[in-house]
């Protein structure tokens, strides 16, 4: 598959996930601001990343970490 199947969204969702946020707050501020996204719908596009194959072509560091901790967090319930 080719990166360029996802769409700007989905590869700014990406580009914000690997970016580190200095406190609470930071990260949804920049969701909303530099997305225009509520947090939660953002939340919920990238559940969906997650399990896209084009996501993992496009940026499988962070996909894959991603994973993990979202499975991590399964378990523990």
């Amino acid at each position: 598959m080719d990166q360029d199947d996802l769409d700007p969204r989905e590869r700014s969702i990406l580009a914000l996930e690997r970016r580190g946020f200095p406190g609470p707050g930071a990260k949804e501020r920049a969701i909303r601001e530099e997305l225009g996204l509520a947090p939660v719908r953002y939340y919920q596009l990238l559940n969906a990343l997650l399990d896209d194959a084009r996501a993992l072509a496009h940026d499988p560091v962070t996909v894959n970490r991603l994973r993990r901790v979202r499975d991590q967090r399964r378990s523990e319930r």
